[in-house]
């Protein structure tokens, strides 16, 4: 406030003191009141020319400027969140493609692997009771080659033995009296080659 007082009094001690405004004492021109009536023409002539030119001429130009600057900074903002969302649709329909492409593998997999599985055991099944049909069949096939084989072994034995005491002898040998020979010794041994 105090301040304010101060240069206040100071400006009006300008005014009122005439040395400060004449110009024979040494004092500005300018602050001389007989010269302030042209002072104001030629200060409002020289701000008005220069108020319409800038407000005409030059203000136009610079405000086209920048509406043309904010607009295209606007589409450009625009474009931009334009571009971002399409990007972020791009991304998202791309991850949604690779888990849908990651479920379809995955679903594949457990598919073949199935088939594969099913596949393996219906093979094991088949062959395992082609192993066992053939296992019947080998233990049938012995069965049956044990239970005729002494016999088998016995003519086989005659026959031979006939045929060794014929070239032995030179005679034929009755082969009833052989085969009770070989009868009697298989009892004997207790058919020990031929029984488990």
């Amino acid at each position: 406030m105090v301040k304010k007082i101060f240069f206040q009094s100071i400006f009006f001690n300008f005014f009122f003191l005439k040395e400060v405004f004449a110009a024979e004492s040494g004092g500005m021109p300018q602050l001389n009141p007989e010269f302030w009536i042209s002072q104001i023409f030629w200060l409002t002539l020289t701000f008005g020319i220069m108020y319409m030119i800038l407000s005409k001429l030059i203000l136009p130009k610079i405000s086209a400027n920048l509406e043309l600057r904010k607009s295209q900074i606007q589409e450009n903002i625009e474009a931009a969140d334009k571009q971002r969302k399409d990007g972020d649709a791009k991304l998202k329909e791309y991850d949604d493609i690779i888990l849908k492409s990651k479920l379809e593998a995955k679903n594949l997999f457990k598919e073949t692997r199935e088939k594969a599985l099913e596949s393996i055991n219906s093979k094991r099944e088949i062959l395992e009771k082609q192993i066992d049909e053939e296992i019947k069949k080998a233990e049938q096939e012995i069965n049956d080659l044990k239970k005729t084989a002494p016999e088998k072994i016995n003519k086989i034995a005659i026959e031979t033995s006939s045929e060794i005491l014929k070239n032995l002898i030179g005679t034929e040998v009755n082969s009833s009296s052989i085969s009770a020979i070989v009868n009697d010794l298989s009892k004997k041994n207790g058919n020990k080659y031929y029984d488990n």
